[in-house]
């Protein structure tokens, strides 16, 4: 690659940044943002070099997820699930499928999504000839309606093993229910999928998820990877708003009259403020960071990898969770104090980092994961795997 993946990533925020309150009130289906990410080049970034990609790993995912999410957190978190999805695959001992599928991500600039809400009756798979027959309806995904292949999970009618394959997001039998009209995260895309008669071949079958069947602990990592992206993404909206803030406080506040001082950047408590929000940021920051580098870690122990290893992964990435969601809400809300009245015009659009932090971080309570990581504390157990852990 000619150009350092960071400065890619910030060329494009910076894109992302000059139109992005005119694009979230419009709000149409983000396929000029995912466009957008395409000629970035940034949607290879986890493919091998020997593939056609960057060849970069986790401390680059995450960087740019980041990177871009403080930018547009919409379009931030379309891309850290599209890195998600691409790495799912790598989770099922399928080494030639799985070529052919990060070489044609390379080729054909492919725009990965998921299906695998697990709130949701699970998808069912029925057994034709040479594959399956997809049916069922899943009423909340990120990123389908505008994605070229779908990672997606299901049981089978005959044997009720749950099983993951890969399906082409056009495929005939999918369609996509318009529904998705939320406070934040307006530009995901994050709405229903239907499969009626869709058909699979064998071959796009990348394993059983059964929590019995060979490597079912490496498997079990995807729902961390999930919790991970999240996080990434609500730090991201917290360092944006941070960020916008502070710009909007040295260019455009005035100081408040009672202060003593004429401009906005000596008010003291001002200063004290953006130090104390700028402190807890670097600090999400570095436990995301931490929490990333041990699933990593997990993620090459490969099938080897055991219970402990897996659950130290889990409460890593859940204390980052709490720690970030918290932050990301408390920031996007508070700047305002130091920013003042003016700012809250529509044509600021200071307040969608708020509303993508209270609609992002409600993707599951995440009081349920300060009660993991306390019952880890208190009895050294581990945060049982689930869709969720």
């Amino acid at each position: 690659m000619s150009e350092d993946w960071k400065v890619v990533a910030e060329k494009l925020a910076a894109d992302l940044r000059a139109d992005a309150v005119e694009r979230e009130r419009i709000g149409a289906e983000p396929f000029n943002e995912v466009d957008r990410l395409r000629k970035s080049g940034l949607l290879t970034l986890l493919v091998p070099s020997e593939r056609g990609g960057w060849g970069a790993g986790w401390s680059a995912v995450n960087e740019v997820t980041r990177i871009v999410a403080a930018a547009d957190a919409s379009v931030g978190h379309l891309l850290g699930y599209h890195f998600l999805q691409l790495w799912r695959t790598r989770l099922f001992d399928r080494p030639d499928e799985l070529e052919r599928l990060e070489r044609a991500t390379t080729t054909e600039n492919w725009f990965w999504a998921g299906v695998s809400n697990p709130l949701d009756a699970a998808l069912q798979l029925t057994p034709v000839p040479g594959g399956l027959r997809v049916d069922g309806t899943k009423t909340f995904a990120t990123g389908t309606s505008v994605a070229d292949r779908l990672v997606v999970s299901g049981v089978r009618t005959d044997t009720e093993a749950k099983v993951t394959f890969t399906i082409d997001a056009r495929a005939d039998g999918i369609s996509y229910p318009d529904g998705w009209d939320n406070l934040g995260q307006r530009l995901t895309a994050s709405g229903a999928i239907t499969f009626n008669e869709a058909y699979i071949s064998d071959g796009e079958v990348l394993g059983a998820t059964d929590d019995e069947a060979p490597g079912a602990v490496l498997r079990s990592l995807a729902a961390l990877g999930f919790q991970l992206m999240l996080t990434q993404v609500a730090v991201g909206i917290a360092e944006g708003a941070l960020a916008e803030a502070a710009d909007y406080t040295r260019t455009r506040s005035r100081g408040w009259t009672p202060s003593g001082v004429a401009a906005a950047v000596e008010d003291p408590y001002a200063l004290a403020g953006y130090g104390e929000w700028a402190a807890r940021t670097r600090a999400a920051r570095a436990l995301a960071d931490e929490a990333a580098a041990q699933l990593w870690s997990a993620f090459e122990a490969g099938v080897d990898l055991g219970a402990e290893q897996r659950g130290e992964a889990a409460v890593a990435i859940a204390s980052a969770k709490i720690v970030a969601s918290r932050l990301a809400t408390e920031v996007a809300s508070g700047v305002f104090e130091f920013t003042g009245a003016r700012s809250t015009s529509n044509a600021v659009g200071l307040d969608r980092f708020w509303r993508n932090a209270r609609t992002l971080t409600l993707h599951d309570p995440v009081s349920h994961k300060a009660r993991e990581v306390g019952d880890h504390v208190l009895t050294g157990a581990y945060p049982t795997p689930s869709g969720y852990s």
